[in-house]
């Protein structure tokens, strides 16, 4: 798919360094004769978090090399998978992608190399405000947690404009060539989901200026837990923007909310695990739900994931499709707002499940 290259900022220029440390976590974790892991880490699960099973229903598998075939038979098929996928799930694996699998693999050892770099290389990365471009940081906003989860985390906007670290060598290349191919499976698989939808191919693309749409890098580090069961790596929560496409680097620990039971999530080799956003369920007016989705930890291994997540532009104002409210015959459900708003909003409070969903809703 032919799309204009990003502006790129290269080597961005790193933030002034502070005394805060920015990899608690994995100082935590490997900090010798750990045995017990610190209150300000522990969550109290409800008997209704502790629900997992793995489910006898099928994940949703979309094919990409159907979905941009010439076959519209093919294409039809693939496009009322996603909208089962959207309605029911709010998740899916997509394979077949064309993203190298060599890429990948470059990826997820990069991320490791970063998160591997002395901690006062990375201090000079530590963003001052939750809409930063370049965010080195631990838990999700400490600034207003009260318990604090057990993940590292390196958050960069790479489109419109192109942000990343100048360290460790290759990451900023390997992340630039990555971002922008799987940019460009997000726009595909949008164009699907649009069409799904009945609002015609193009339309998400044209209506939140895609072509300008914000994409966030977010590599997550939850390095290995002595008391897994009391830590969590992300609490349940909800994505903005309208779809998170991750990797990872072999370690479970995803899991999904599905019919009232938390479902662990495995995913193919080299394929992509994809999540519906709140976006997509406001411009739907709640016909696609956004899925609700959680990070476990464990005691033996280290997980890396590597989330891109896509939004519209910063600018762009979201509200229910108007031409699905007038052929559905439906009042909005969600009032409007810009997408750059709701961003600063989420990313401003703790994680709780839609709880930023909600304060939009009519």
């Amino acid at each position: 798919m032919a799309e204009t290259a990003p502006l790129v900022a290269t080597q961005a220029s790193p933030t002034t360094p502070s005394k805060r440390i920015t990899s608690i976590i994995k100082l935590l974790a490997e900090s010798p004769g750990l045995t017990n892991i610190p209150s300000t880490h522990t969550f109290t699960l409800n008997s209704h978090d502790q629900v997992v099973s793995d489910t006898e229903e099928p994940v949703p598998v979309i094919d990409y090399s159907l979905l941009i075939s010439s076959s519209p038979d093919q294409r039809s098929k693939i496009i009322h998978d996603l909208r089962k996928a959207c309605q029911y799930w709010g998740f899916f694996m997509v394979i077949n992608h064309g993203v190298p699998e060599r890429l990948m693999r470059s990826m997820i050892d990069a991320c490791r190399e970063f998160f591997d770099l002395p901690e006062e290389e990375k201090q000079e990365y530590e963003g001052k405000h939750v809409l930063d471009p370049i965010r080195c940081g631990t838990s999700f906003n400490t600034s207003v947690e009260k318990v604090f989860c057990w993940r590292d985390f390196l958050k960069l906007f790479v489109h419109p404009v192109f942000h990343s670290p100048s360290k460790p060598a290759e990451f900023s290349e390997n992340l630039l060539e990555y971002s922008k191919r799987v940019r460009e499976v997000a726009r595909e698989l949008l164009k699907g989901i649009s069409e799904s939808l009945g609002l015609g191919t193009n339309y998400i693309d044209k209506a939140l200026n895609l072509e300008q749409g914000l994409q966030v890098s977010i590599a997550n580090y939850y390095p290995p837990c002595t008391q897994p069961e009391l830590a969590m790596g992300l609490p349940s929560h909800s994505d903005h923007g309208l779809l998170t496409i991750l990797i990872q680097n072999g370690v479970s620990g995803l899991q999904v909310q599905h019919k009232g039971k938390w479902v662990n999530m495995n995913g193919y080799p080299n394929s992509f695990l994809v999540n519906t956003g709140d976006h997509l369920e406001i411009l739907s007016n709640g016909k696609y739900k956004s899925v609700e989705h959680r990070a476990v930890v464990n005691k033996k291994a280290a997980r890396i994931s590597l989330a891109m997540a896509h939004g519209p532009s910063l600018d762009s104002v979201v509200t229910p499709a108007p031409e699905l409210l007038d052929r559905e015959g439906n009042a909005p459900a969600y009032i409007e707002m810009k997408y750059g708003k709701y961003l600063e909003l989420q990313q401003s409070s703790k994680l709780d499940g839609k709880s930023c969903l909600d304060q939009v809703r009519i």
